[in-house]
């Protein structure tokens, strides 16, 4: 059995354009699906793949880790920047799925098989539609508080909000009474026994990112994710070890050393690798390794297209240190038109249970995606008010 074509399929999905990278082998019907989104870079990753495809084919394809080898360290240039990460990534995830394929499997079987009966599911308030996210008025709490309570009818027992505003390097109080606010109102809207997380998108600089995590130190947050900026790994260590909060991030990062450097300078409790970013599913079981080392929770970024979804909850199913995955489940009305998952959600719980289909246990409508082909992203420029550029 051999690698016969590598192609790449995308789907517009208002703020992003989902890759999907099929990897074809010469054995009729057998395929795999991985992917490899990439907000604002769509083209760079189409073109990244194609690049790859040429050291894969005519390769055997359950060959992973000697594969991966091949795509991370050849054409001299190691894929340590984002855009080819991703484009590995995604095959790297096709590849996975192949092989549960191959041996009639579900992929969790593949690493040892389920060490949990259900994974559970968490929502970001507003569902991924921009203009539910972040916009400054009085009417924010309340707003919060009402997508909490939403989120909560819809069975969701934890969710995640972006309260953090923007913030330049130095502020004042102006920025962290808001988040208070905004995160008081939600938590008074829901109660203690809900799992609330706050996501300051590393808009902070080191010194504010800590006055936020302080001023919301007393609602009792699962998680407070990116403070700051994650290339500043000793001031995310400085906040972590200033609160009682659980400290999140790693979503940027990737690659297994980038997560040795976090975990060796006691950065976070939780540890973040976007499955379709890090390095793929060989990567992230390296990365998952790390957290069984240093005691560390795992909760990956998945804020992409179904075929992630699928990987990062099989990926949950196998790993001891997974606690909880991200989803989005109210996108674009076509999610559900372009995929079979092989998954059940239980909508009263939010919470789902390992499937017995093989590989991802995932299959792509064609048909479907070309109903909907790619889109530039929604440009997410962002200004201080002195006209200074700011970080979404």
């Amino acid at each position: 059995m051999r690698i016969a074509k590598i192609e790449t399929q995308v789907c517009h999905a208002r703020m992003r354009n989902w890759i999907f990278v099929k990897v074809v082998t010469d054995q009729p019907g057998l395929w795999g699906w991985g992917e490899a989104t990439l907000e604002w870079h769509t083209r760079s990753v189409l073109g990244a793949v194609e690049d790859i495809a040429p050291l894969l084919l005519g390769e055997d394809p359950t060959r992973i880790e000697h594969l991966w080898q091949m795509m991370y360290r050849q054409h001299f240039w190691h894929a340590n920047g984002i855009v080819r990460a991703t484009a590995m990534s995604g095959i790297d995830l096709a590849l996975w799925d192949i092989l549960g394929k191959v041996h009639g499997v579900p992929c969790h079987k593949l690493w040892g098989g389920p060490v949990r009966d259900h994974v559970r599911l968490y929502c970001h308030l507003g569902g991924g539609k921009m203009e539910d996210f972040y916009q400054t008025s009085p009417a924010d709490a309340t707003r919060f508080a009402d997508l909490a309570r939403r989120a909560v009818e819809e069975g969701f027992s934890a969710f995640k909000t972006m309260a953090v505003p923007e913030t330049m390097p130095l502020e004042g109080l102006k920025p962290v009474h808001y988040a208070e606010d905004c995160v008081r109102a939600m938590r008074e809207a829901v109660g203690p026994g809900i799992d609330l997380m706050v996501d300051a998108h590393a808009r902070p600089s080191p010194r504010m990112g800590m006055q936020f995590a302080k001023a919301l130190e007393p609602y009792g947050l699962y998680f407070f994710e990116e403070p700051c900026w994650p290339e500043t790994m000793e001031d995310i260590a400085l906040i972590q070890r200033a609160v009682k909060t659980p400290i999140a991030t790693g979503e940027r990062l990737v690659g297994l050393a980038a997560f040795r450097d976090l975990c060796e300078r006691r950065a976070a409790s939780v540890l973040q690798p976007d499955i379709t970013h890090c390095g793929g599913l060989t990567e992230a079981r390296r990365i998952a390794a790390l957290a069984e080392a240093y005691r560390l929770a795992l909760a990956p970024h998945n804020p992409q297209g179904p075929v992630s979804t699928a990987a990062s909850l099989e990926f949950g199913f196998a790993t001891p240190s997974y606690v909880i995955c991200e989803s989005v489940h109210a996108d674009v009305p076509w999610r559900g038109d372009i995929v079979r998952e092989g998954f059940h959600v239980d909508l009263k719980t939010r919470t789902v249970r390992p499937s017995s289909r093989p590989g991802l246990g995932i299959e792509i409508d064609e048909a479907e995606v070309k109903k909907h082909p790619f889109q530039p992203e929604i440009l997410q420029r962002t200004f201080y008010a002195d006209g200074s550029v700011g970080d979404w």
